[in-house]
Parts: structure tokens; C-alpha cells; sequence
């Protein structure tokens, strides 16, 4: 008997436990959705598996490859990295829209993504970059994320480690 209500009340304790797991948000995205163009764009060049021409450079050291990508959602996961759609910064992003463009603005210093830049041409995206910055007493990092469909993509970041020398870093891959 004492071995039944033991196990009930451990099956009643794990069942008013509420799920650790992220809810999916239901909601309609407040910004633009990087992360979901991105991971399209993943998708698409897979099937295409385009021929990249990579250029790799460390501080001076530079270093190219024609290479096939595998992984396009490992590739570009630096932009999908910087979606703003996040919950904790909604309201913190400013839209300046032009006639071919739009821009997210936050000043916020919690929000490492200072803009999200998008240029369109007949109606489709031309460029997106994105402009990250983060800083605090021991480090301090940027990052230019610049990407133009079935042209080119470029990650730039430059980052300072207090007490250590400062590194740049550029990768950029060409479509052939």
C-alpha cells in the first residue's frame, strides 16, 4: 500500500511539472524574419549546390578554395544567428523604411544586433547586412554580416581581447 501512494505521488509531481521546452510563438513576427529567409535560402542552395569560391583571412593570413558547401544552414548560420525577432527584443528595434529599403535601429545595450539593413530590387531582397557589436570590460567584438543572393556572402569581425592582440577576421564566398 505504501508502495502505490509513493508511486502516485511521484506520478502526480512529474505531472505538475511545467515543460522546460521554449513554446513556439503563435504570434505573427514583429520584424523582419531573417532566420526564416535564411534557412530558405539554405534549402534552396542546397538543391543548386553551387560551386563557392571561399576566401578565408586571419588578421593577414589569407588563404582560397573552390569548394562545393554541404552545409548551407552551418554556412549562414551567422545571419540566422542575428534574427531580431527574439521575444525579449520586441519594441527595441526602430523601422526606417525607404522606397527600396528598410532598416532595423536599436541602440539598446543588451541587443548585440545594432542593424538589420535590407535592400530590394524588383521586389526581392538584394543585400542584407547586419551590424553586430558586443562589449563589455575584458572583450569587445563587431561584426559586418553582408549577403547577396547568388552573389556573394561576407562575415567581417574584428574583436579585442583586453591584454591580448586584436584579430580580423573575413570570410567570403563568391558564387560561380
Amino acid at each position: 500500500m505504501r508502495d502505490i501512494v509513493f508511486l502516485l505521488l511521484i506520478v502526480l509531481l512529474f505531472g505538475a511539472c511545467d515543460s522546460a521546452a521554449p513554446k513556439k510563438q503563435t504570434s505573427a513576427l514583429q520584424y523582419f524574419d531573417l532566420k526564416g529567409y535564411m534557412e530558405k535560402e539554405a534549402k534552396r542552395l542546397k538543391q543548386l549546390n553551387p560551386e563557392i569560391g571561399k576566401t578565408v583571412m586571419v588578421n593577414n593570413a589569407e588563404e582560397y578554395k573552390k569548394i562545393r558547401i554541404t552545409d548551407w544552414q552551418k554556412e549562414l548560420s551567422a545571419f540566422s544567428d542575428a534574427d531580431i525577432n527574439k521575444s525579449a527584443w520586441q519594441g527595441l528595434f526602430t523601422l526606417h523604411k525607404g522606397k527600396d529599403s528598410e532598416t532595423y535601429l536599436s541602440d539598446n545595450d543588451k541587443v548585440p544586433v545594432k542593424s538589420l539593413a535590407l535592400q530590394y530590387k524588383n521586389g526581392r531582397i538584394y543585400k542584407i547586412e547586419v551590424l553586430n557589436s558586443n562589449s563589455n570590460t575584458l572583450y569587445t567584438s563587431n561584426d559586418t554580416l553582408s549577403y547577396f543572393p547568388d552573389s556573394l556572402y561576407e562575415i567581417r569581425k574584428t574583436q579585442h581581447i583586453r591584454l591580448l592582440n586584436g584579430k580580423n577576421y573575413r570570410i567570403t564566398g563568391r558564387f560561380r
